[in-house]
């Protein structure tokens, strides 16, 4: 994934270790996702032989919130989180920049404010040994280390982009020829083009 349209062998140690963090947190969701799988497999069938996971539900859930964190900045720069482009697909040119770099810079905004609380409460739960209250009495911070990472991660992807699009460069998240319509979108979609 050499990302922002460039060769593979152009591409700098940092672009590469940033597409890296991106794509291992994108496995880790899948990872997780697998996991809620075997956890609530294992709770259905398990049932038949009288086995059962201490806790299940609760280490589902775990996994769940790590699963939808770690997967956030992956999805992002893949193009594949929802936004909402309305206004920025009408605009053109160094008008089109500054519009996209002030959606950036009000989503890192939000997402730093967010990732600091994020952080916080996870230090908190580890400074004050919280345990969750379930038949497991795991440490809280553990769990919440998913949630806290994912948002890290996405903060890292938000500001990485923004630097990207200040610096004059296309969006990696922008799919399709810069000038093509969203009518055009949907009709190289609808005959089996690439999104």
């Amino acid at each position: 994934m050499a990302g922002h349209g460039d060769d593979v062998e152009t591409v700098g140690p940092v672009r590469r270790a940033l597409d890296l963090l991106y794509l291992g947190s994108g496995i880790a969701a899948g990872a997780f996702l697998v996991a809620i799988f075997a956890i609530m497999m294992v709770m259905s069938v398990g049932r038949q032989f009288a086995l059962n996971i201490p806790a299940g539900d609760d280490f589902a859930s775990w996994c769940m919130a790590a699963m939808a964190f770690l997967g956030l900045a992956h999805t992002f720069k893949r193009g594949e989180m929802i936004r909402v482009g309305l206004l920025l697909e009408r605009l053109h040119g160094r008008t089109k920049q500054v519009a996209e770099i002030v959606a950036l810079g009000i989503a890192t905004a939000f997402i730093l404010y967010f990732t600091r609380h994020a952080l916080q409460m996870t230090y908190d739960s580890w400074r004050f040994n919280d345990v969750a209250q379930g038949v497991v009495a795991l440490p809280l911070w553990i769990p919440q280390l998913g949630f806290a990472g994912g948002l890290v991660i996405l903060s890292v992807a938000l500001i990485d982009e923004m630097v990207n699009v200040i610096g004059g460069n296309r969006p990696s998240y922008e799919k399709g020829s810069p000038d093509e319509t969203p009518e055009e979108f949907v009709e190289r979609i609808s005959q089996g083009g690439g999104g």
